[in-house]
């Protein structure tokens, strides 16, 4: 949390404030994601590689589950959220060819 308040302390309007940021931050996070996903893409029509790369989408799932491990949150959750982003970047990536 960005305060030093303890979250019982906070006010449900700091609360709010607060989910307000990290949704920011989300936001900024998966346009980071998306443009290397996108220069990816460029790469792999540059060398004329397929767009689906089944082990690596893999290898992102197995991250994905062990960051939710260690953050205490639901694996199956953390993998629906990631199973999305990578439907999307190849979405983008099928149309940008």
């Amino acid at each position: 949390m960005s305060t030093n308040t303890e979250p019982d302390e906070m006010s449900l309007e700091e609360l709010r404030a607060e989910i307000e940021s990290i949704d920011r931050e989300i936001v900024e996070l998966i346009a980071r994601r998306t443009y290397v996903a996108e220069t990816i893409a460029d790469v792999k029509a540059e060398r004329d590689l397929p767009t689906t790369d089944e082990s690596q989408e893999d290898a992102v799932m197995e991250r994905a589950g062990d960051n939710a491990a260690k953050f205490d949150l639901d694996s199956n959750l953390v993998k629906t959220v990631f199973r999305l982003l990578i439907e999307l970047n190849k979405v983008e990536q099928r149309e940008s060819r």
